[in-house]
């Protein structure tokens, strides 16, 4: 079966989003988005978008605070 003809599978669920903006690493949990079931690629609708833009935008207080080290692949 070609790609173009198989019918794309998407579930709902709540998925983490990661942003590097600025030297500076966001994570958003518990984002609602429809994943696809065999690639894990992620969807979100506009609302979801700019309520993400508004996260990052405004910089509130976070829920927690991690510190995470930053490896080199090279």
């Amino acid at each position: 079966m070609s790609s173009e003809n198989k019918e794309e599978k998407l579930v709902k669920k709540e998925v983490t989003y990661t942003l590097l903006k600025d030297e500076q690493f966001f994570i958003v949990e518990n984002v609602p988005a429809r994943v696809d079931v065999e690639t894990g690629e992620e969807f979100f609708s506009p609302k979801t978008v700019e309520h993400l833009h508004k996260i990052i935008l405004e910089q509130d207080k976070p829920v927690r605070t991690i510190k995470t080290p930053v490896y080199n692949f090279a």
